[in-house]
């Protein structure tokens, strides 16, 4: 894969003429946002985040693009004029389940926490969209307008804010279409609270930094995905990301039971990743447990784990994956 111009040798994207702060590591909830609507909040950087957005394999100019663009929001937006140069503070990742989109959505909020911490203690606040919806008319509009302009405003209030809208079709649906089975008038108006709110904190709040992810990108409004400054599709693996994705989760299973170290050196290691081509990064890493299940022995011990069980697995793993396709093509 192409090195990338922020990379620090080691594959990380870090630039060694930028200061770094180390990672705090303070863990979920050590944010102390207790609202409806509120997954989880935490102070930036956060070690959990940052190795997780290390375990994303995908081009690293990709994820140049996503810090850089995550970096220029703090360091732009305050110091132009929006009617001219329209920044929103809005980063959207779409593709396929499983491709890694929420894990790059936290782990750029830390890494660009500890890109510019000089500028504030940065904090992360992550949305849970089911939470905010309802069936009762009405109720939808008010929790998105309490969530945005009261619980987000009041962090962002505090300093750098980093918020993650994961799914958010459940939050910003196309409102051109709308079924009228399911309560179409509350789904509407809560897009319009979304749009809304997102226009007012971009205004007042130039150090607030939302982050949205969806699988179905034609179920996002609009005039929401108008909005974003960056749209970036996360797309399958090819081959190469495939192969090091299946040596990753090798890996780290060897860190623990060492005598499947020599597993990717096998001739059937190769042949399992290109089996692996179709596949996302997620069931990908998932195969490699699967490999552990194919028989007792191997389940009591993973030490016996062999490349033709990884091959096994991973031919297994093709064909669910195809049968899958055909069934909802």
């Amino acid at each position: 894969m192409q090195k990338s111009m922020l990379d620090d040798g080691h594959g990380n994207g870090n630039d060694r003429q930028i200061t770094r702060l180390p990672a705090l590591g303070n863990g979920a909830g050590s944010g102390g946002v207790d609202a409806v609507g509120v997954l989880d909040s935490r102070m930036l950087p956060d070690r959990e985040f940052i190795a997780q957005w290390d375990a994303v394999i995908v081009e690293t100019s990709q994820k140049d693009r996503l810090l850089s663009q995550a970096i220029l929001n703090f360091t732009l937006r305050e110091k132009v004029n929006r009617a001219k140069l329209p920044l929103h503070g809005l980063i959207v990742l779409h593709g396929p389940p499983g491709t890694g989109k929420t894990s790059l959505a936290r782990g750029l909020a830390a890494r660009t926490a500890e890109t510019i911490g000089k500028i504030g203690q940065f904090r992360y606040i992550e949305v849970e969209p089911h939470a905010l919806t309802s069936a009762a008319l009405g109720r939808s509009q008010r929790a998105v307008r309490d969530l945005l302009g009261q619980t987000v405003a009041e962090q962002a209030e505090r300093g750098p804010l980093i918020v993650l809208l994961d799914e958010v079709e459940t939050l910003a649906a196309d409102r051109s279409r709308m079924s009228m089975d399911a309560n179409p008038i509350d789904v509407h108006r809560a897009t319009d609270a979304v749009l809304a709110q997102l226009d007012q904190l971009a205004a007042k709040y130039p150090h607030l930094l939302f982050v949205a992810t969806s699988n179905f990108t034609r179920a996002v409004d609009g005039a929401f995905l108008s909005r974003a400054d960056l749209i970036e599709n996360i797309g399958m693996p090819g081959p190469e990301a495939c192969r090091a994705i299946l040596q990753s989760a090798v890996e780290e299973l060897a860190r623990s039971f060492p005598a499947t170290g020599h597993i990717s050196q096998d001739a059937d290691f190769g042949r399992a990743a290109e089996h692996c081509v179709g596949l996302d990064g997620r069931r990908i890493r998932k195969l490699v447990i699967s490999a552990c299940a194919l028989n007792k022995q191997t389940a009591i011990d993973p030490n016996k784990l062999t490349a033709a069980d990884v091959l096994q697995a991973a031919k297994q793993a093709e064909e669910e994956s195809k049968s899958v396709r055909e069934e909802h093509p």
